[in-house]
């Protein structure tokens, strides 16, 4: 879970929030409840390397199947850039895997919304 963000900001806790939410296995398989958090100009650097628009990682998540096991998140950070933008670094363990991630989280017509991911691999010794 979250261990860290700037206490009383609440823009910082609704973007923490709404990350959880999209590592949550129910919520990744489903098109509707992705869609949204993502905001309209959503792009993501995944830690595979490939470069992901919003259509994309809809797709691609509703496509997983099973249970999954859940997303460890370690680490998590989070500062207002802007009245309207709000930077999360946190630490993810998922399958073996290991991933330093960042996003950027904006404001539109009132919701914070997902608007860049990025997760770039790391070694386990790096956590």
């Amino acid at each position: 879970m979250a261990d860290f963000f700037p206490a009383g900001d609440p823009a910082v806790a609704a973007a923490v929030e709404r990350e959880l939410r999209l590592l949550d296995p129910e919520v990744r398989r489903s098109p509707g409840l992705v869609d949204a958090l993502l905001h309209p100009g959503f792009h993501e650097i995944g830690a595979s390397g490939r470069l992901w628009d919003r259509p994309s990682v809809i797709a691609s998540l509703a496509a997983e199947t099973g249970a999954g096991a859940p997303v460890a998140v370690s680490g998590m950070r989070g500062v207002r850039l802007a009245p309207d933008l709000v930077h999360l670094t946190f630490d993810t363990e998922h399958d073996g895997r290991r991933a330093h991630r960042s996003s950027l989280w904006r404001r539109a017509a009132g919701e914070w919304l997902l608007y860049f991911h990025q997760g770039t691999p790391s070694a386990p010794e790096e956590f």
